[in-house]
């Protein structure tokens, strides 16, 4: 169910390159194209990568909770310098290490909740776009080809280089001086490549300018606008992403069409471990599977939709878990108002004051953090009510608690299981198994009149992060 359609008009972006929040207006009313830089496929996905997944997700949803429709493009990079040496290392094909890395790459998607994007385009499919591209180019007098064979974009023949990341290439060239190699055939030290010539055993495609294979920022500008064509709604990645790579994205596409490349430009803040970016370079990175190997997926989806997407966030075990108990307070509510009746979505919950609170909070410029906010508001009515013996009022916060999380994607789960569910490494805690076998001598503790061992138990538990509820049913247990 969507929320009322004269919201669009009140969506307002952060855009990066104006650093200004201005009112969202698509090219073709309606309808929305967006391109987000996506993942070299060589390597298992980290919780930087899962950022930009899930942050992305909840964008499009957003829209497409306004009515939009959306056309979601997101690249994959399957040719490039670090998947060459991994596939050399581990003795296989390209092919089978990228297939392979794509296809974990859309599990981790998937358990964190994620929606696949409408199109995936990969880079091997696009090496003609992006030789028409070059050669363009290079007939604009803005590339040229170097003596060794190499393929370069001209960064000064671009008078708006540096618009993006404001960032003045004289600047950048006045402290570059002990970065220029007297070997190297660039005319610049920041000209960048756009063909780079084959190497002895690497894989290659014949092009105009010899064997070779292209460079990665060339292989942005040829997949958005094949997809999306020279000018597009929205361009969006990490921030790390600002420069070089979306600058020269800019100068490459730009310097072919004369048109602006992306209305809007939209960044993704940090992970950061001890205040540094987590990344693979730096060796202080987390997978996705190895964080959801010690907490539910959902936990680590809300603990990014905790903050607002152009924050940093920083990672640890103890923000997640905090993330945990956060989420179980929003669970708690729904399981007690389900006790009473089954929850079910309703189209008048966006016209509740929460629900206008909500459409309020995502609205500027997507600010999930205020959007939880809400969300939590609603878990205390829900509290309050049953504690009120209100049972239709809690029944109604519930049903719009749930409608509005839905387009989160959070808190639709079976509130049970959820918060059975568990939090950091088996040896920080009781398995699954344990509680309930302590459940089970707490059982046979009461029935036995040995009260006091059953209230034993109870602390023991509790002191161990698992709290016990006694209900008609029998006992159930969260951790906390």
């Amino acid at each position: 169910m969507t929320a009322p359609m004269d919201t669009q008009k009140e969506l307002v972006l952060y855009d990066t390159l104006t650093a200004k929040k201005h009112p969202f207006v698509p090219m073709q009313a309606g309808k929305v194209g967006m391109y987000v830089c996506g993942m070299t496929v060589y390597d298992y996905c980290h919780m930087g990568h899962a950022r930009v997944m899930v942050g992305f997700d909840v964008i499009v949803r957003w829209l497409r909770q306004l009515g939009y429709e959306v056309n979601y493009v997101r690249n994959i990079t399957d040719i490039d310098d670090k998947i060459i040496k991994r596939a050399g290392e581990n003795g296989e094909t390209i092919g089978e290490l990228t297939t392979r890395f794509i296809d974990a790459m859309h599990e981790d998607e998937q358990a964190l909740g994620c929606a696949v994007p409408d199109q995936e385009p990969k880079a091997t499919d696009h090496i003609d776009d992006m030789q028409a591209i070059i050669d363009k180019l290079i007939n604009k007098n803005l590339a040229y080809q170097g003596e060794g064979g190499d393929v370069y974009y001209a960064v000064d023949k671009f008078a708006d280089y540096g618009k993006l990341s404001k960032r003045k290439l004289a600047d950048m060239q006045a402290g570059a001086s002990e970065r220029v190699n007297e070997a190297d055939d660039k005319h610049n030290p920041f000209d960048f490549v756009l063909w780079k010539s084959a190497k002895p055993s690497e894989p290659h495609w014949q092009s105009p300018w010899g064997l070779g294979r292209p460079g990665w920022h060339i292989e942005c500008s040829a997949m958005s606008t094949c997809c999306l064509g020279e000018t597009f709604d929205i361009h969006g990645g990490g921030h790390d992403l600002q420069f070089p790579h979306h600058e020269n994205e800019i100068a490459q596409s730009e310097g072919v069409s004369g048109k602006t490349y992306a209305n809007n430009w939209l960044h993704m803040g940090f992970i950061n471990i001890d205040g540094e970016k987590m990344s693979k370079s730096l060796g202080n990175f987390f997978t996705i599977r190895d964080v959801l190997a010690k907490f539910h997926p959902e936990t680590v989806r809300f603990f990014l939709l905790s903050s607002h997407y152009r924050s940093p966030v920083n990672f640890s075990d103890a923000a997640l878990k905090e993330s945990h108990t956060a989420l179980s307070r929003i669970y708690q509510s729904l399981k007690a108002a389900e006790s009473i009746a089954p929850i079910c979505s309703s189209s008048k919950a966006w016209a509740s004051e929460a629900g206008r609170e909500f459409t309020q909070a995502m609205n500027d410029d997507f600010n999930t953090a205020k959007a939880v906010s809400v969300l939590f508001g609603l878990s205390g009515e829900i509290n309050r009510a049953i504690k009120a013996g209100d049972e239709i009022q809690a029944q109604a916060f519930a049903s719009t608690l749930k409608t509005l999380a839905g387009v989160l994607n959070i808190a639709q789960h079976n509130p049970s299981a959820f918060l059975q569910a568990k939090i950091g490494d088996e040896e920080d805690g009781l398995s699954d198994e344990m509680i309930e076998q302590k459940i089970l001598e707490r059982k046979d503790a009461k029935a036995n009149k040995d009260f006091a061992k059953a209230d034993q138990i109870r602390e023991e538990l509790k002191a161990l992060g698992i709290e016990l509820e006694d209900g008609r049913a029998g006992t159930t247990w969260r951790r906390i």
